[in-house]
């Protein structure tokens, strides 16, 4: 399993340069920790856009969906840091996607991260989650690792408190993430996904490709 678990946050943002390197300093130094440690997180990876919007992306695997219903992760979104609540607050065009893994193949992890964004209707869902499935086949494309399909939880994404500014628009949006070896491969397969067929096409709402600048497992915090 190239994804390590069954859920997954995805949350995307842009910051003003002015409060970059303090953004930058909280994740780096006690956000991705603060989060990967709360019972049932696997890991996490942190991205920044090569290609795309919201310039910065990180992705939470955890054990399953219902991590994020459970007691621990709501104890944490209930008390953030000082430092989180000052953050939190200077984000702007904000994605937050609580998600299942449903199509997941492949074996390990890419460099690079292609990421195609689609809003389904609830006719054209079971059709296209069988389109994606047919395509999503790393073995086919040079430079791919892997290639997954996560589909959101609407009643578990967009807003938090912690978040207000976060999207309710995409709640119920669908995302393919591609694992590659470099930003080209990760465009050239995005770009094929896409034109495989008219439902893809009309379904893709962004496309993006996002550069790894590190990842951090449940497994490196010192217990």
């Amino acid at each position: 399993m190239p994804i390590a678990g069954r859920g997954m946050l995805l949350t995307s943002m842009d910051i003003d340069e002015a409060d970059e390197a303090d953004f930058n300093r909280w994740y780096d130094r006690e956000h991705l920790q603060e989060r990967v440690a709360i019972e049932g997180f696997v890991e996490a990876r942190r991205y920044v856009a090569d290609q795309g919007a919201p310039k910065y992306l990180c992705l939470y695997s955890t054990t399953n969906i219902d991590v994020f219903s459970g007691a621990a992760y709501k104890s944490r979104l209930a008390n953030p840091t000082e430092w989180s609540r000052k953050t939190m607050a200077r984000f702007k065009n904000m994605i937050r996607a609580v998600a299942r893994v449903t199509i997941s193949r492949g074996c390990g992890r890419g460099a690079a991260l292609g990421i195609i964004r689609l809003r389904p209707t609830a006719e054209s869902a079971e059709q296209l989650r069988d389109l994606i499935r047919d395509a999503l086949d790393p073995k086919a494309l040079d430079g791919i690792i892997s290639m997954h399909l996560i589909e959101n939880d609407a009643s578990l994404s967009g807003p938090t408190a912690e978040i207000p500014s976060a999207a309710t628009a995409s709640a119920a949006d669908w995302f393919v993430l591609i694992d590659a070896t470099d930003a080209g491969a990760a465009s050239l397969a995005a770009q094929k996904l896409v034109s495989r067929s008219d439902r893809l096409k009309s379904s893709a709402i962004s496309t993006g490709i996002y550069r790894l600048t590190w990842d951090l497992s449940n497994i490196d915090i010192p217990s």
